[in-house]
Parts: C-alpha cells; structure tokens; sequence
C-alpha cells in the first residue's frame, strides 16, 4: 500500500519578510522585537517537521522535496508583468509589492519553490505513487491575487498546483477547503468564474482580509455558484467548526463530486493564535482531516492533498499540524496535546454555539445543501 507523502525543503525556512514586529515593519514608533519578530517566520514550520521527526511518525511517511514550478506553470495563473517584477525585486532589495506581504532577496526563487512543493505532493497522489499527501509549503499562498501579493502569500500555491495537474493529468472537477483562520481571497478571485473548481473558505468573520465576509460572493458567469464562504463568529470553537462540516462542507463536497479535493491548512484558528480569535485546539484539526479523508474516499477514491496555509504560534502549530498528519497517515504517535486541557477550557458556551449553529443551519438552507 502506498504511504502519505510528506513534501518539504530547507531552503523554504531561508525565506523571509525583513524585520517586522508581527506585522508592523520596524521604524517610528514600531520597537525592533528582541528576535526575528515577523508573524509568518519560519519558526513554527520548523518545529512542526521536528515533532513529527522527534515522535517518529515522519519515519512512517514518504518525504521528499521537489523542483520549483517552471515559469510555465506560474504563468498558467499569475500573469508574466507580475512575475517579472517580483523576479527584479527580489533579485536586488527585495520589498512588499502588495499588502502586508514583504520579501526579502531571493525569495522570488522560494516562493517557486514552495509551489513546487504543493505541484508535486498533488502529481504524486493523481499517478498513484502515494495514498495521500501533505506539502509544508512556505511562504504560504492562499491570500495571493493574480497580479498582487498579500498577506505574507507571494505566489497562489494551490491553483498553480491545480492548474498543472489539469495540463499533465486531464483532471477536471476540483474542490478547494480552506480551513486557515483568514478569507482565501486569492483562491477565490483566480477560480471564481471557474464552474469546475468549487471553492469553500472557513474563517473568522470579518478578520482578514479586514473587513471581509463574503456570504454573498458565490461566484459568477459560468462559475456562479461555485464558490461558498462560511464566515465564523470571533469565538467560536472546535464544535461550531465540526457543525459547518457536516451542514455545509461535507454536503457542498457531495453535490460537486470532485476528482480531488485540496485542502488549505493553515493553523491560525487555534486559541492561541496571535493574529485571530478562534477556540480550535489540536483534536480539532484531526477531525476535520478525518471528516475531509472519508469525504475524499468516498468521492474521488482518497485523492487528497493538504497544503500548509498560516499559523503563527511557534508553541502550538507542531501539535495541531501533527493532529493533521496523524489523522492522514492513519498513524498513531504518542505525542500529548499539552494545551489541550486549557483550549477546552475555553470552548465558548452552549448558548453561542446555539447562534452559530442557528447562522450555519441558515446558510445551509440558503445554499439548498
């Protein structure tokens, strides 16, 4: 039997977004921090690879690297005036070409290659070589527009991804779960004519981009109806995430029987997280992926990619991302939560997951799942 495939690379920890205090860039009245001090650092990925090394569970996976996406398979969704600007600036001082998504020298070349990353663990699982697989891809890409980076995302890793596998593999009907804290307004703008690409976020309503909602954006022209965002009250927690599975993803996923899903994973809806307020601990994430894995065996016979999205809190993404991992492999480790019994103390109360449950039941109802 084929294992879960497991996709990184050093040289994606070398990139970085400059001297920033979470996300304020240094000067003014902004302290220099006492480290690196950038939100999106690649602290939290690194500890992440080293718990699944330090529990054994990267031992069971198949871990390999891969090439950056070509130029060929960038300019399939981001057009060449943007890529060449990003190439010059990256090869001399680097900078922030958008919002909230600095860079610094050399990471043009990074960002490929965390799309590579994320092309590759999706052309594994489409020829066969590996059950499942999951790509720990930085910088992360889901924010990312077509011309304009945002939010830490420099290149739209995942439909760069989608896109290739559509030229080498023929795939058609492909579904997008983005489970990261924050709208994925890249994903959505570069698919949201597209009647073949379904597009599903979860996140804190009104968080990131600020502002933002979008219950209404359901896609246009031929993609009318295609995309589908479920935004969350800040607050909410691990039983009101479970509730949107089964009223509106699981069921959305159903009606569209795609040929494979993706998923976008970032692990910011943890109650930890320094840049959003949900209550998500560990076990959250690994039923999500549970309820995801089923969903992938019973519609597209187990074709699965996760793909690392956000999260910044060094202490707690290791133990969610292992929960993901964990829960994809089928594998058993003998790592304890050790936030766990705090983040369940902070569940919210039974009568506001009530109100969420009542707005989900709705947007259920108004979608006709």
């Amino acid at each position: 039997m084929t294992k879960t495939g497991f996709f990184t690379d050093e040289r994606t920890f070398w990139h970085t977004g400059g001297i920033q205090s979470l996300v304020l860039p240094v000067g003014g009245w902004i302290q220099p921090p006492s480290a690196a001090g950038f939100a999106e650092s690649p602290d939290s990925k690194r500890r992440f690879l080293s718990l699944l090394q330090v529990s054994g569970l990267i031992a069971k996976l198949d871990v390999r690297s891969a090439e950056p996406a070509s130029r060929e398979d960038l300019l399939r969704v981001h057009p060449a005036s943007y890529l060449d600007k990003f190439k010059s600036v990256s090869d001399t001082t680097g900078g922030d070409l958008g919002v909230s998504a600095p860079f610094g020298v050399g990471s043009y070349e990074i960002a490929a290659l965390s799309a590579g990353l994320a092309k590759e663990a999706v052309d594994a699982v489409l020829s066969g070589s590996m059950r499942n697989a999951f790509s720990l891809s930085r910088p992360p890409g889901h924010h990312c527009l077509p011309d304009t980076p945002m939010g830490f995302c420099l290149l739209a890793n995942i439909p760069i991804a989608i896109q290739a596998a559509r030229a080498r593999h023929g795939i058609e009907r492909v579904a997008v779960v983005d489970w990261d804290v924050h709208h994925g307004n890249g994903t959505q703008a570069i698919f949201y004519e597209d009647p073949n690409t379904l597009t599903i976020s979860l996140h804190q309503d009104r968080c990131f981009p600020p502002g933002y909602s979008g219950t209404e954006d359901r896609g246009a022209s031929k993609g009318e109806g295609a995309n589908i965002n479920i935004p969350l009250l800040p607050g909410g927690g691990h039983e009101v995430y479970l509730h949107a599975f089964e009223r509106i993803v699981i069921p959305a996923l159903e009606a569209f029987r795609p040929d494979l899903i993706v998923v976008a994973s970032g692990l910011d809806a943890s109650a930890v997280d320094p840049l959003a307020r949900m209550n998500l601990h560990s076990d959250s994430f690994r039923a999500m992926t549970t309820h995801i894995s089923e969903a992938a065996g019973r519609l597209c016979q187990g074709r699965l990619v996760i793909v690392h999205e956000g999260g910044y809190s060094e202490t707690y993404v290791p133990f969610c991302g292992h929960a993901v991992i964990e829960a994809l492999s089928g594998e058993a480790s003998d790592v304890v939560d050790p936030l766990m019994p705090m983040a369940l103390l902070w569940q919210p109360e039974e009568r506001f997951n009530a109100l969420q449950f009542d707005i989900l039941n709705e947007m259920a109802k108004n979608l006709k799942l």
